[in-house]
């Protein structure tokens, strides 16, 4: 591109009277113009370069300018890992790009979510039946995680720990360890139940006859479809496991 390209491009991409950016040079401006726009998305160098119409050598040296300015930084985008990315100083990167908690600097942070899992564990352990809510609520109150975690992120954590085996999915029955929690509401209990080693194992027949009742949501204790008067309930309290 010529001189005279880049600087009618310029032209155009000139703000108005924002003190910040009046003393910077035009190419420089532009720059920082096109990545402000992209807020916490931030931008792909590619991509400034296609947006200011400016050729290589000079998005280059305005972006390090700029860097060295303290006024963009650099973050790594998770989707893209290998393609420089910049931000406005004054945005923090979306979850979206940087995939939140879970992520440092664009690596899986391994050792935070091993961390995470055994405090999900060591709460249902505790709970005895818990929901994803009454673990993330336990979490909160606590402040036994540094960094803050979303309702959906606990609830990522407590569905690995089903497939790890460590925990398993129950309904409700709304009876003894379940009193607290209405009846037919999805929870989560140990896989193995304290005892004075680790337990007998409960398995699939946890949920059963319960977990897989159809009429679960008409079930009350009083009601005239009851876990008391129910003859598989009855049957399944019966099985030695």
């Amino acid at each position: 591109m010529s001189h005279s390209g880049e600087a009618a491009s310029l032209k155009r991409k000139r703000p108005g009277s924002n003190p910040v950016t009046q003393s910077l040079p035009d190419a420089e401006r532009a720059v920082l113009n096109v990545i402000t726009s992209k807020e916490n998305m931030g931008i792909w160098v590619r991509d400034i370069k296609k947006e200011t119409n400016l050729s290589d050598t000079v998005v280059n040296k305005s972006l390090k300018s700029l860097l060295g300015k303290k006024l963009i930084k650099e973050f790594v985008n998770i989707q893209n890992k290998g393609r420089k990315h910049y931000m406005a100083m004054e945005f923090e990167p979306s979850k979206e790009v940087t995939g939140g908690a879970w992520y440092v600097e664009g690596n899986l942070d391994k050792g935070f979510i091993n961390e995470l899992k055994e405090l999900c564990l060591r709460i249902i352990s505790l709970q005895k039946v818990a929901t994803v809510e009454t673990v993330y609520d336990f979490l909160e109150k606590k402040k036994a995680v540094k960094v803050a975690c979303t309702k959906q992120q606990i609830a990522e954590i407590v569905n690995s720990l089903v497939l790890d085996n460590e925990i398993i999915e129950v309904k409700s029955t709304g009876l003894g360890e379940y009193h607290s929690i209405p009846i037919g509401e999805q929870c989560y209990r140990i896989a193995n139940v304290a005892g004075v080693d680790k337990g007998p194992k409960i398995g699939a027949m946890a949920s059963i006859p319960c977990g897989m009742c159809p009429r679960i949501s008409q079930c009350t204790p009083d009601g005239i479809i009851s876990p008391r008067t129910c003859v598989y309930y009855k049957k399944w309290l019966d099985i030695d496991f």
